[in-house]
């Protein structure tokens, strides 16, 4: 089994609170960490500076279709990022302990 940890970003704390609750709520991932970080991008044409919040998610590869619907379910921007990281080492009783509550359930 392949372990990942899917990461999006979103823009107030209380949208991340709700997000990582849901899904661990749903089974969906074991987990959910919430970093505050400071965002540069491109949209609109014009180079935009915000604060976000990134929320990461561990889970196995099995549940990533069912994690991105719900991420995109949640998500209030128009164009969410959603991408995965493999988890090439994983102390085995952890990954055990990922794939146990992360079953979909």
């Amino acid at each position: 089994m392949k372990h990942i940890a899917v990461v999006t970003t979103v823009g107030s704390r209380a949208e991340a609170q709700a997000m990582a609750r849901a899904l661990v709520e749903r089974k969906l991932a074991a987990c959910a960490q919430i970093s505050e970080i400071e965002s540069f991008y491109a949209w609109d044409g014009a180079v935009q500076h915000e604060g976000e919040f990134r929320v990461l998610f561990k889970t196995t590869s099995e549940r990533y279709a069912a994690v991105e619907s719900a991420i995109r379910e949640l998500h209030s921007y128009e164009l969410p990022a959603i991408h995965a990281i493999a988890l090439e080492h994983i102390y085995a009783p952890y990954a055990e302990w990922i794939e146990g509550n992360s079953t979909g359930a």
